[in-house]
């Protein structure tokens, strides 16, 4: 399967940009299988947008080698090309290692990189950059080069030439400084695809990568990836139980049990692989707690998101609230995550002091702060509980808030790495449900949810 992993010497060089260029004019000839390295909700809402293909996370410190080879080969199938976004810059992994980073995704999967370099007051040193990220792992195909921001076609020349006499790595694209396409972001990223904010940017990205990269040279590139076996290649299982690609919202009902999903802009972090895996075993109701009255159903699950940004509008809907309490209590298994944990708490306090009454399951109250309080990868040590099953689980937490709990509140997780809720604690349980700081990993084993909704069925 031709396949290119888009990388950058650094966050911020443009590789967002580049990514989603490829992706939408590749996307006007050929079926594009889209995928982000690491914990990202939100670049890939664009993906799945210009290609009109689900986006999936590739994250080696979550889901582990074997799932990410499942992974991609399950979402590979049936297209005609694969555009990976890289995260950070290529060799950026935990800690000093390559773990987790876009050089370990593509050295897994045999992937030929293409490097995006921000030659802005620069010329020939752009040479000793490149020549550094291709010497630095000689396991890692740095098969081509983009130029970024580069100030005239004079400019341009310069470092294409000092880079064509020390290396044989190709130039295949320069970028003017002038065709920077603005993609406008908020605390916690770029907004989301479904917003609808300047949709139209995809034009211009068509129209960037048309006039500044050198397609037939990038597609070239894309048919050195290197051959892989893969667990699911044949048919093997996987994780996600072999959904096909749709985008579709829950398939047929043909399950025991049902689960409701809330979905809308303030509850709209979800990884993909996830919710298949869900629809595997489920029949799936997606519901808006800003517009929509609970749905009957066998479980809960709320996702991150905005919950902020609509305290006001949460607030308001008083019943749903209620609603949401009586289930919890009669002992309907709900599971929220970061924006759905807050959801789920007494209150959430905003930067303003104001203090707006929430869904009142978990006994706490949650204030938004102006500082990011939390961001990473995390490791728990998983004890019993409604939800998760019990040994270990690995995900990662990004949040502006804190959150303060009722002196008797009981906890599931007990943080290896990561800071969670309180004291080295999270995964807050009342009744039959759990919420956390902590995002589950696309690989989550939803199993104990499941059974714990056929439980409370029976």
């Amino acid at each position: 399967m031709p396949a290119i992993l888009i990388a950058g010497t650094h966050s911020g060089v443009g590789k967002t940009t580049v990514a989603m260029a490829l992706m939408a004019a590749f996307a006007r000839r050929y079926a594009v299988a889209p995928f982000k390295v690491g914990p990202d909700y939100i670049d890939p809402s664009h993906h799945t947008a210009i290609c009109g293909r689900a986006s999936r996370n590739l994250d080696m410190f979550m889901m582990g080698e074997e799932s990410v080879r499942e992974t991609f080969a399950r979402a590979a199938s049936g297209s005609d090309i694969c555009v990976i976004e890289g995260a950070m810059g290529l060799y950026d992994g935990m800690g000093s290692g390559d773990v987790a980073s876009a050089a370990h995704v593509a050295r897994v999967l045999g992937l030929p990189v293409i490097l995006v370099v921000d030659v802005k007051g620069v010329s020939r040193s752009a040479a000793a950059i490149v020549k550094g990220y291709c010497d630095f792992d000689k396991r890692i195909n740095v098969a081509g080069v983009i130029l970024n921001k580069v100030g005239s076609p004079r400019h341009g020349d310069m470092v294409r030439t000092a880079i064509r006499q020390e290396l044989s790595v190709p130039v295949v694209g320069e970028i003017p400084k002038s065709s920077r396409i603005e993609l406008p972001s908020r605390h916690l990223g770029l907004y989301m695809a479904h917003e609808g904010y300047r949709m139209d940017y995809v034009t211009e990205l068509t129209s960037l990568a048309e006039d500044h990269l050198d397609m037939t040279a990038i597609r070239d590139i894309a048919q050195q990836t290197r051959d892989a076996e893969y667990a699911t290649a044949n048919g093997g299982s996987s994780v996600g139980g072999g959904v096909s690609d749709d985008n579709g919202d829950g398939g047929s009902a043909r399950h025991d049990i049902t689960i409701g999903v809330a979905r809308d802009p303030a509850f709209c972090f979800y990884y993909r692989d996830l919710i298949d895996s869900l629809k595997r075993d489920a029949n799936l109701i997606f519901w808006s707690p800003l517009a929509d009255d609970l749905p009957e159903a066998d479980g809960f699950y709320f996702g991150g998101g905005y919950p902020e940004l609509y305290a006001r509008e949460l607030s308001a809907r008083s019943k749903t609230g209620k609603d949401i309490r009586d289930a919890a209590a009669d002992g309907v298994p709900i599971y929220g995550e970061c924006g759905g944990m807050i959801y789920l708490c007494e209150s959430l306090i905003d930067l303003d002091g104001n203090a707006y009454p929430m869904a009142g399951v978990l006994p706490a109250e949650t204030a938004m702060t102006n500082r990011l309080q939390a961001l990473g990868y995390t490791d728990a040590t998983v004890s019993g509980n409604p939800v998760v099953p019990a040994g270990r689980i690995r995900g990662h937490e990004f949040h502006y808030s804190e959150t303060d709990c009722a002196p008797d509140a009981r906890f599931a997780y007990r943080m290896n790495r990561g800071k969670g809720i309180r004291d080295g604690m999270d995964g807050m349980v009342e009744y039959a449900t759990l919420g956390s700081y902590m995002h589950a990993p696309p690989s989550f084993d939803v199993s104990r949810f499941i059974e714990s909704c056929r439980r409370h069925v029976r």
